[in-house]
C-alpha cells in the first residue's frame, strides 16, 4: 500500500484521507439530504418503490440504511488506514494535503452518487421536483470542484523544490523533532 514515488522517498499516505472523504460524503448526503431534507431515497425514482405507498417507502428505508452501513464500512476501512499507517510510523502528509484528499473524496463519492442520478436513474438529487436534471447537473458540478479543490491542495504542498510530505509554508509533516 506504500505510495512510494520512483525516486525512492516515500510519499506520505493519502488513501486513508480519501477513504474518509468519500465515506464522510456518503454520511452527508444519507443524513442531510436522505433523512433531513427528504429530498430523494435510493430508489425514490419513478419505478420500483415510489415513496408515495408505504411499501416502496419500506423499500427506500431498506435501500438506504443498506446504503448507510457501506458508506459507513467505507469509512471505518479509512480509519483502520489511518491507524495502520500511523502504527507503522508512516509518515504523515501536511494537513493542506490531508484536506484536500478529503475533499477529493468526498468528490469522489458525489461522482459515484452522479452516475446513479445521471446512468442508473434510481432517484434524482431532488425527487420531489418536476425537472430534476439540473439538480443532478448541479451535484455531479460540485462533485468535480470538490475533486478540482482536493487536487489543488494536495498539489500545494508539493514544490518542485521539496519531496511530496515534506514540510510546507509551517504546516508540519507529524514527524517529531
Amino acid at each position: 500500500m506504500s505510495e512510494g514515488g520512483s525516486d525512492g522517498a516515500e510519499r506520505p499516505l493519502l488513501t486513508p484521507a480519501i477513504l474518509l472523504g468519500i465515506g464522510f460524503g456518503g454520511l452527508l448526503d444519507g443524513i442531510v439530504l436522505h433523512q433531513i431534507l427528504q429530498w430523494h431515497h435510493v430508489l425514490s425514482a419513478d419505478g420500483c418503490c415510489p415513496t408515495s405507498t408505504l411499501a416502496g417507502l419500506e423499500d427506500n428505508t431498506l435501500a438506504d440504511g443498506v446504503f448507510h452501513l457501506t458508506v459507513l464500512i467505507v469509512t471505518f476501512a479509512g480509519a483502520v488506514a489511518a491507524l495502520t499507517a500511523w502504527r507503522d510510523g508512516r509518515l504523515a502528509p501536511p494537513w493542506r494535503a490531508q484536506i484536500g484528499a478529503l475533499l477529493a473524496g468526498w468528490g469522489i463519492f458525489g461522482l459515484i452518487d452522479s452516475a446513479i442520478h445521471l446512468i442508473l436513474g434510481l432517484h434524482h438529487v431532488r425527487d420531489d421536483l418536476g425537472g430534476p436534471a439540473g439538480w443532478d447537473l448541479g451535484f455531479l458540478l460540485f462533485a468535480l470542484a470538490l475533486i478540482c479543490a482536493g487536487a489543488a491542495l494536495i498539489t500545494s504542498t508539493r514544490g518542485p523544490d521539496r519531496p511530496a510530505g515534506s514540510p510546507a509554508g509551517g504546516v508540519g509533516t507529524g514527524e517529531r523533532g
